[in-house]
């Protein structure tokens, strides 16, 4: 390291928002330009610790050369760091942004001080990349021949896409709907990953070969449910093309299934009144929003209004503050967000020992905007809902009873708390509380494999590694193999498919394999 005394010397300061109020009337990204001396002093706090753990599964899935590119951005040489930082991962725009840094939660420094500002100098580099005309189309000097589909273009699909295609394959990826991205493009806020962004991206790998086919769904039509995306899409912009997926098997050499796990956890479906109007899915809620804004900043009115309404958002984690974030932009009248488990403590628990990533209490973006607006944050925690409250067929209160985690019940890890029943008003209910794996009518369709590898989540059958399905040709990577998950972990498992795929279709591949270093011993279950 350049400065081997700098982590004592320099305190840990990361780029700041926006101001919260400022912030909470648009959907520009929150986040500040940063300035290079802080980046470089922040640089200078990467110590040399000899088994650097923020390169390890715990830390960065992708295997990150971080200390590396962090000595480089402390010495200025941030073309180098940029083709460091290139080698391990495709799109670190994308993961500078959204990605809750579990690189700095494994962070040797953060054993005894604040760990280095990982997330900033990455996001940095890449945006100085851009910035500076470093980052341009790169195609491949010859083709082989072999044509790959891949079916979904969120993050899995398209580092699969952009690995592939390096090596010469012709790629063509799918995407039903009318934008590609995927979870990127329409699952992530505006004010969280400004789409400018995702599109420059995209336009990169057009340039480089790589075909998008949008408003193309691989499956039927008639096993589409109302309220799904698909729907949301033909409703605004008239039919989407359907396509049997045993015609992609036919027609590619391989066909990857990267499609996300996109079917919702509904924990209160059977609470009473579930069936009244103005309950919905996050992200039915964040799509709507997402694909009015581009369409037409939110004038042509087709998304879901919080304007005016009490919200309650059920379920936390980076969705669950989306959804808040959403609201206040909307000029919601209040909102709560409600959380079954107890408030985490300041510090690490005893049985969340580094490097795990720390259990910690946070405030994420919208929760301050909130606080800033309101004086309160907007988590309500330990409280179970039991009935939602309705008349004339809408939501109007959703009842709940605090709950006890001391104390187990009969049926669950916790207890009710006698006499703690109350009933918030509530106008519009958005349900935060995550998936259970990908929709089952493609992967049924090629007689594919389910694997249960989280007790009521059901994903397709591949191992990890090897992501090959029971059936040949055909491939599966990122939340639809893996299940709900991060960012960081479906680029992972989208360049170690398409090594898979390179190797299946040439019989070696020069390609690197994701998630082999240090991380090895130390990676979760597949």
């Amino acid at each position: 390291m350049g400065n081997p005394t700098g982590f004592k010397e320099i305190d840990r300061r990361t780029v700041p928002y926006r101001d919260a109020l400022e912030r909470a009337s648009d959907f520009l990204e929150i986040y500040t330009p940063a300035d290079t001396n802080h980046l470089q002093s922040q640089g200078a706090r990467c110590m040399d610790c000899g088994v650097p753990f923020c390169q390890s599964t715990t830390g960065c899935p992708i295997d990150n050369l971080i200390p590396e590119w962090n000595d480089m951005v402390y010495r200025g040489r941030w073309e180098e760091a940029l083709k460091r930082l290139h080698k391990t991962n495709n799109f670190p725009e994308f993961t500078g942004r959204t990605c809750p840094a579990p690189c700095e939660g494994a962070c040797v420094l953060g054993i005894t001080n604040p760990p280095v500002t990982i997330k900033n100098i990455e996001n940095a580099i890449i945006d100085r990349g851009f910035e500076e005309g470093w980052v341009v189309a790169s195609p491949p000097a010859k083709r082989t021949g072999k044509k790959v589909a891949i079916v979904g273009s969120g993050p899995s699909g398209l580092a699969a896409a952009a690995q592939l295609n390096k090596v010469g394959h012709n790629v063509t990826v799918y995407e039903r709907s009318d934008r590609i991205g995927g979870l990127l493009m329409y699952g992530i806020p505006n004010m969280k990953l400004e789409k400018d962004y995702v599109d420059r991206r995209v336009n990169l790998l057009k340039e480089e070969g790589i075909t998008f086919i949008t408003r193309t769904n691989i499956g039927r039509r008639e096993d589409v449910p109302e309220g799904h995306v698909v729907k949301i899409m033909e409703e605004h912009d008239g039919e989407l093309n359907f396509i049997d997926p045993a015609d992609l098997v036919e027609q590619y050499d391989a066909v990857l299934m990267a499609t996300g796990a996109t079917k919702p956890f509904d924990p209160v479906g059977r609470s009473p009144g579930r069936d009244l109007g103005g309950i919905h899915f996050a992200m039915d809620f964040l799509t709507r929003n997402t694909k009015s804004l581009l369409d037409s900043k939110l004038k042509n009115g087709n998304y879901l209004s919080a304007k005016g309404k009490n919200v309650i958002v059920i379920g936390g984690g980076d969705t669950g503050a989306d959804c808040i974030g959403t609201s206040l932009r909307h000029e919601c009248k209040s909102v709560v967000n409600f959380e079954l488990l107890d408030k985490p403590p300041a510090d690490r628990a005893d049985n969340n020992p580094w490097p795990q990533w720390p259990r910690v209490y946070r405030v994420d973006y919208s929760h301050a905007e909130v606080e800033a607006k309101t004086g309160d944050d907007p988590r309500q925690y330990s409280l179970l809902t039991k009935e939602f409250i309705g008349e004339n067929g809408q939501i109007t209160g959703v009842r709940t009873v605090n709950v006890d985690w001391s104390t187990p019940g009969e049926k669950a890890p916790f207890s009710e708390v006698a006499g703690s029943e109350k009933v918030w008003p509530a106008d519009l209910v958005l349900l935060a509380t995550g998936f259970v794996g990908p929709e089952k009518t493609t992967p049924e369709m090629l007689n594919l494999d389910f694997q249960n590898p989280r007790g009521n989540w059901e994903t397709i059958g591949a191992e990890h590694g090897k992501y090959t399905t029971n059936q040949d040709k055909v491939f599966a990577a990122g939340d639809c193999r893996r299940g709900q998950s991060l960012v960081v972990w479906a680029i992972n498992e989208g360049r170690g498919a398409a090594r898979a795929i390179d190797e299946y279709l040439m019989g070696q591949s020069a390609l690197p394999a994701p998630g082999l270093t240090l991380g090895t011993a130390l990676a979760q279950p597949s």
